[in-house]
């Protein structure tokens, strides 16, 4: 590993081996607002070039996304799971710990998502911090918001709309809040994410997809 590497795995949470590239997502994704300095956050603006860089090399043959996030800016999440959906290079994503809130677009955006039974996914309705005017406007634009997260989730997993809507609206389960934790098996059995495993299992698929031995990539909710 030279220094570049060294310092992109510093400040990134990135790094390349085999020909295939790890990327992370951690504590917080930052979107248009800075967070604090004691915030642990995952900059958008970090990692957008450099899923194109990965798209573009030639050496990487492979991507695999770690998670391990409690959410975040909601147009930021969106913006890095198409771009991670409209990757040609094969893609794994692998939840560890948590994957919550807008990072569940980016869990299911890879070809293929991996959760390991320990980790959870909070599933809710949106919520917006600062000033809200309390209009119809406004709720119509919470469910505008709603219906874009929705519609990217049942499209690149087999979840339905139904069945996803139901965990998000659930009432009795969070305390002060509406929604749904979901840990690894239950994730796998709705339909959110694709299997449970580890960091070997992912790595596996994508040393397959690389041999060119099936590309099994997700076409929507199963019926």
């Amino acid at each position: 590993m030279d220094e570049q590497e060294r310092e992109q795995t510093r400040e990134l949470g990135a790094a390349e081996t085999d020909g295939i590239h790890f990327l992370t997502v951690i504590g917080q994704i930052e979107g248009h607002m800075v967070l604090p300095s004691d915030t642990k956050s995952t900059k958008y603006e970090h990692l957008m070039p450099l899923l194109a860089a990965v798209e573009e090399s030639e050496e990487a043959r492979g991507l695999l996304l770690l998670l391990n996030t409690v959410g975040g800016d909601i147009e930021a999440g969106l913006a890095l799971s198409e771009l991670i959906a409209g990757m040609r290079t094969p893609t794994a994503s692998l939840v560890l710990g948590g994957g919550h809130s807008i990072g569940i677009p980016l869990a299911v955006s890879a070809d293929r998502s991996f959760i390991v039974p320990s980790a959870a996914m909070t599933i809710h309705p949106v919520r917006l911090s600062g000033v809200v005017i309390g209009v119809p406007q406004t709720f119509a634009y919470f469910a505008r918001i709603s219906d874009r997260i929705l519609r990217f989730i049942t499209d690149h997993s087999h979840i339905t709309a139904e069945r996803f809507t139901e965990y998000m609206n659930r009432t009795g389960e969070l305390m002060q809040d509406v929604g749904s934790v979901l840990d690894g098996p239950e994730a796998v059995r709705c339909g959110l994410i694709d299997q449970l495993g580890g960091l070997s299992d992912a790595l596996d698929y994508l040393h397959r997809r690389i041999r060119g031995e099936g590309p099994e990539i997700k076409k929507g909710p199963e019926n």
